[in-house]
């Protein structure tokens, strides 16, 4: 598939990929910390943003999509980060494609099974009628009744865009997303491995990755390094962008 994405710097390429519901200007912010020094390049994942739709939702899918988007980029390798989902679609590309991904860093994801958990904002997004949708603020009262947070809100809503008849209609392919929510949460198999220099981000205030999960993660990642960001929550990069590309120039600017 051949996915829409966003570009911006030069030098060494680093491919950022966005999580659920999302999209890759979700990154914006971390993109512009490392523009001066890095090519960056903000891909939307299938199903999400204004990359196409697809019935197959799956990492085995995603993982396809990097290597063609490299293809396309004229790309042998590069810089790979991936936030929740989309971390979870960078280590699945990572085991099976090594020599084209040269480092990688995961943020706020484990190589773990995950059950589902997002039955709230599936039903959020469920409750609001397109057809009778009259602006953005109707929209965003009606998600209130589920999801108290005003910025979570903001965030979900970027997915609402308008038709050419001036309707709405959601960028993402929420039918197949609802149907295939499960797959999200999917673990590595358990032989996989990436043997390369591996970063892991976490929030101190998320509870996606926990201690126990750091023997998983230096079984499928020998070489990772595993770093907590005080005062993050799950969307690490967009709460301490600054701390978080400290972490990731370090990563990349390492020997081996």
């Amino acid at each position: 598939m051949k996915l829409y994405y966003r570009e911006t710097g030069q030098g060494q390429a680093i491919i950022i990929l966005h999580g659920l519901f999302g999209a890759g200007d979700n990154w914006l912010s971390v993109a512009r910390l490392l523009e001066e020094e890095y090519r960056v390049i903000l891909p939307d994942a299938r199903n999400h943003g204004q990359s196409p739709h697809s019935d197959d939702f799956s990492y085995t899918a995603m993982a396809a999509d990097l290597n063609e988007l490299l293809d396309a980029l004229g790309l042998e390798s590069a810089l790979f980060v991936g936030h929740s989902m989309g971390g979870k679609a960078a280590m699945t590309f990572a085991v099976n494609a090594p020599e084209r991904v040269q480092k990688l860093a995961v943020v706020d994801i484990a190589p773990k099974y995950y059950p589902v958990h997002h039955q709230t904002i599936l039903k959020a997004y469920s409750e609001i009628d397109l057809a009778q949708l009259k602006s953005r603020g109707d929209a965003d009262k009606a998600m209130a009744a589920y999801i108290k947070d005003i910025s979570t809100r903001q965030f979900l809503l970027k997915n609402l865009t308008r038709t050419d008849s001036g309707g709405f209609e959601w960028k993402h392919n929420l039918p197949v997303i609802r149907e295939q929510i499960e797959n999200v949460g999917e673990p590595l198999p358990e032989n996989a491995r990436y043997e390369k220099p591996t970063l892991f981000i976490s929030g101190s205030q998320s509870d996606y990755i926990q201690s126990q999960d750091h023997t998983a993660i230096r079984q499928h990642f020998p070489k990772a390094r595993i770093e907590t960001i005080q005062g993050a929550g799950h969307w690490v990069h967009a709460e301490k962008p600054e701390a978080v590309v400290q972490l990731l120039k370090e990563l990349f600017n390492e020997n081996d």
